[in-house]
């Protein structure tokens, strides 16, 4: 037994059916309608999770399950599905493989920049990552959201340029984009054989051979492919994109560099085991293509997953925080450790309950074990471990170190939430999520709702992160806050559908922000003698500008006793409650910094109250003085028209106080690149189908909060003076 079989042994419990090195946890994630659903329907009809292929548009795939994903072709929700897939020596195209099979745990992503949460919870979790591109239009705005959100995380990932039989498809454009959009060291190790209605098949490059799909219907299509040898006329192409890869390795792979330098010839599976090397350390990244749609690439797709993206072990092990110290701990892949898992989300089955779902990094859990909420200091019972296969449940006695599940019945559990035995008192990083961008009021139509609409509302804020319910304290109304107004529709189909509440709501609401653009200083008194004993409280505070991004920061500087140490933490509370609830105009305060430099106190009146007050009065004071502004949301918005359609589109953007940032031509049509304030963007995707007879499309994602202009700060004003439920 060799030593990394030994070592790999040692760390794989005897009864796991999969062991870690034969494990791969991925995520399928791109821009809306790049093709991830149908990619990850291919995948699990190969691997024969499925015996029969669902369409997108004809709403019976397994990973878009929901009613309202099949109703609008949309992924909502991330969906984890679970399969098989064995590389065999005789048919595949790597002969000195052992035909051994893998476990497969993939995560299909949302495309729309409203259900982004999903993407950013799925991608802490996973150990690498398949990101889709359309052949036709290349890196799209999502597409880097996507992309940053996998680096963030540290995820390798592999790229996957789609719909090459689709008129305007051009791989070497997909990966010219991907180079000087994403800066991404990407190389291909297979090229298109044609393109379009011409699309037949790839051309491996590591191995130097053709692969051919078969022809006729689209039911049969790419059901079986050929080895052939690679076609005359592609054969130079072929061998010059060899060259560049094995060189593209060797400028980042030391041991293929050493055989380069010693003139050592370099076989097929040496400088696989390079391209592997350096796409776990997400130095590489390896370029795939194909058309998910006709079955063609679906394959190798597969085989490159196992082969290229790493297992558990070919990454660096889970870091937790020790709590109670400063220490940071370890997390090794091991089965046989301390258990330590993250529960990464939440979700609300109608047959089985309270479903969390949860990546497990150490040790292995049965039913019947209790693990340990560091959080909450409780420890639970399991009674129900289950792997989902899209809307299907399938019972489990255990899971191992790698594996992702879900667990079903737990109480008192948030996004985030570290589970582990509790002599391991560990807590790991939890993903982070944007703040809210849109918000409204929601009341329920009928009395009968009022309960109904209320605990819905609160299951569907635990799901999801970015999604917010609190009561405007002005009016009492109930307001709810999301990502987009894609987003709280389908809230509130959800509400219809799931908890069978009626509900009315209001006009959508920017959330806007305050910051100052100045320092200044403020006093605070609060005095009040109502006979017996009073009430003082008196607190000095500075504010200066905080760089943006950078938040809220409280500074205590009290010297000398000026206000007690017992009464310093009230005055930091009513600072930042006055910060929460807005100083100008009802808005959150961003971006500042406010020091308590002073006060006064008294013997007998002065208390935590008294002292609260003080800090909102203070902080308003000095904010009053400190040049406040108004900040509202800013979108990157991507347009696709036809040429004829330029002219109006771009007069449109403009009227919305949108700012061009760049016109580009792309396969016979415009994209027009903008940023564009948010509150100008509602009803465009009805303006924008008018403009341009159903055939432009866009898509929008957040970027930046930008100073509000003079110009429309008054209209920002008054509507904050008279809706301040829509505040958030």
């Amino acid at each position: 037994m060799s030593e990394a079989i030994a070592i790999n042994a040692a760390l794989n419990a005897p009864n796991r059916q999969y062991p870690l090195e034969r494990t791969r946890n991925i995520g399928i994630a791109a821009h809306i309608d790049a093709g991830k659903t149908t990619t990850t329907e291919r995948i699990l009809f190969y691997t024969g999770l499925i015996h029969k292929i669902g369409d997108v548009d004809d709403g019976n795939t397994v990973t878009d399950w929901m009613e309202q994903e099949k109703e609008r072709g949309i992924t909502i929700t991330s969906a984890a599905v679970t399969c098989f897939w064995t590389q065999k020596k005789e048919e595949g195209l790597y002969k000195a493989r052992e035909a051994l099979a893998h476990r497969i745990n993939i995560i299909d992503t949302p495309g729309h920049v409203d259900f982004t949460a999903e993407v950013e919870r799925s991608m802490r979790v996973l150990d690498g990552a398949v990101a889709v591109f359309c052949g036709v239009a290349g890196v799209q705005p999502q597409s880097e959201t996507v992309w940053r959100q996998a680096t963030k995380y540290k995820v390798p990932r592999i790229a996957f340029v789609n719909k090459m039989d689709r008129t305007g498809a051009n791989f070497e454009n997909a990966l010219n984009d991907m180079r000087k959009k994403l800066n991404a060291y990407a190389f291909p190790i297979f090229l298109p054989i044609g393109a379009e209605d011409q699309f037949a098949g790839v051309i491996d490059v590591v191995n130097q051979k053709a692969i051919v799909w078969g022809t006729g219907d689209i039911e049969n299509e790419g059901l079986k492919y050929e080895i052939q040898e690679i076609p005359e006329g592609l054969k130079e192409a072929a061998k010059q994109a060899l060259e560049e890869l094995i060189d593209a390795v060797s400028n980042k792979d030391d041991l293929i560099a050493e055989m380069i330098l010693e003139e050592k010839p370099i076989s097929s599976e040496q400088l696989k085991a390079g391209i592997r090397r350096l796409t776990c350390k997400i130095e590489m990244i390896p370029v795939l293509c194909g058309s998910a749609f006709k079955k063609k690439g679906v394959q190798v797709l597969v085989d490159a997953v196992v082969d290229y993206l790493p297992s558990p072990i070919d990454i660096p092990s889970a870091v937790g925080h020790e709590l109670g110290s400063e220490n940071m701990l370890d997390v090794p892949t091991n089965d046989n450790g301390k258990f330590c898992s993250l529960a990464f989300k939440l979700w609300t089955d109608p047959y089985a309950g309270k479903l969390v779902f949860f990546r497990v990094y150490s040790g292995q859990l049965k039913k019947g074990d209790t693990i340990y909420n560091p959080r909450t200091r409780k420890r639970e019972r399991v009674s129900r471990l289950m792997v989902i296969q899209g809307s299907e449940r399938k019972d489990i006695d255990s899971v191992y170190s790698g594996d992702i599940a879900a667990l079903v019945g737990l109480r008192n559990i948030t996004t985030g939430d570290t589970l582990c035995n509790e002599d391991f008192d560990i807590t790991l990083e939890p993903p982070t999520f944007p703040e809210p961008v849109i918000s409204m009021a929601i009341e329920p139509k009928t009395k009968a709702d009022r309960d109904k609409m209320s605990e819905g509302l609160q299951r569907l804020a635990e799901e999801d992160p970015t999604f917010h319910v609190f009561t405007n304290e002005e009016t009492s109304q109930l307001i709810i806050a999301g990502m987009g107004e894609l987003h709280l529709e389908i809230i509130r189909d959800r509400l219809k559908r799931e908890f069978k509440v009626e509900a009315d709501s209001g006009a959508p609401q920017i959330a806007y922000r305050e910051t100052i653009t100045k320092s200044a200083e403020g006093e605070g008194k609060f005095i009040r003698q109502s006979g017996g004993r009073g009430q003082y409280g008196h607190a000095c505070v500075r504010v200066e500008p905080n760089e943006k991004g950078k938040g809220v920061e409280v500074i205590n500087e009290i010297v000398g006793g000026a206000i007690p140490r017992e009464y310093v933490p009230a005055v930091e509370n009513g600072i930042r409650e006055a910060i929460k609830s807005g100083v100008y105009a009802g808005y959150q305060v961003i971006d500042i910094k406010v020091a308590i430099t002073d006060g006064s106190f008294h013997e007998v009146d002065s208390n935590e109250l008294a002292f609260k007050m003080a800090g909102i009065f203070g902080l308003k004071d000095a904010f009053e003085k400190a040049g406040p502004i108004i900040l509202e949301p800013i979108m990157k918005v991507e347009v696709t028209t036809p040429d004829e359609y330029q002219g109006d589109l771009l007069g449109d953007v403009n009227r919305r106080r949108g700012v061009i940032q760049g016109v580009d031509a792309k396969n016979g049509q415009t994209v027009l690149n903008a940023t564009v304030p948010l509150a100008e963007m509602f009803g465009y995707a009805t303006a924008i189908r008018s403009l341009s007879k159903g055939r432009a499309s866009y898509s929008m994602e957040p970027m930046n909060f930008e100073q509000v202009p003079n110009s429309v700060l008054a209209t920002v004003l008054d509507a904050a003076k008279k809706k301040p439920a829509a505040r958030s």
